[in-house]
C-alpha cells in the first residue's frame, strides 16, 4: 500500500474569516466554539498570528464538516508564529 504524505492546512487571516463567515458565527461564537478567546480570533483574522498545531487541525475539520473548500500546504512549511 503506498504511504500518503499527509497535508496540513495553512491558516491565515483571510482564511479564518472566510471559514467564520461560512459558519455564519461572530467572533464570540466561534472562539466559545473553539475552547479559545475573542481575542485569539480577532488575532488570527488580523494577522497578527496565525493558528497552529492542534487549533489548525481543528479548524481543517470544522472546515471539513461545514464543506468549506480551502487550500493545504505541504508538512515541510513552517507554520508561522502563533497562539495555538
Amino acid at each position: 500500500m503506498a504511504e500518503r504524505k499527509k497535508r496540513k492546512v495553512a491558516w491565515d487571516a483571510r482564511g479564518v474569516h472566510a471559514l467564520r463567515a461560512h459558519l455564519a458565527l461572530t467572533q464570540e461564537r466561534m472562539a466559545a466554539e473553539l475552547g479559545t478567546r475573542q481575542q485569539t480570533i480577532s488575532e488570527w483574522e488580523t494577522g497578527q498570528y496565525q493558528p497552529r498545531g492542534a487549533s489548525a487541525r481543528l479548524l481543517a475539520l470544522i472546515a471539513e464538516r461545514a464543506g468549506f473548500v480551502y487550500g493545504a500546504a505541504p508538512d515541510s512549511e513552517p507554520e508561522g508564529k502563533g497562539e495555538g
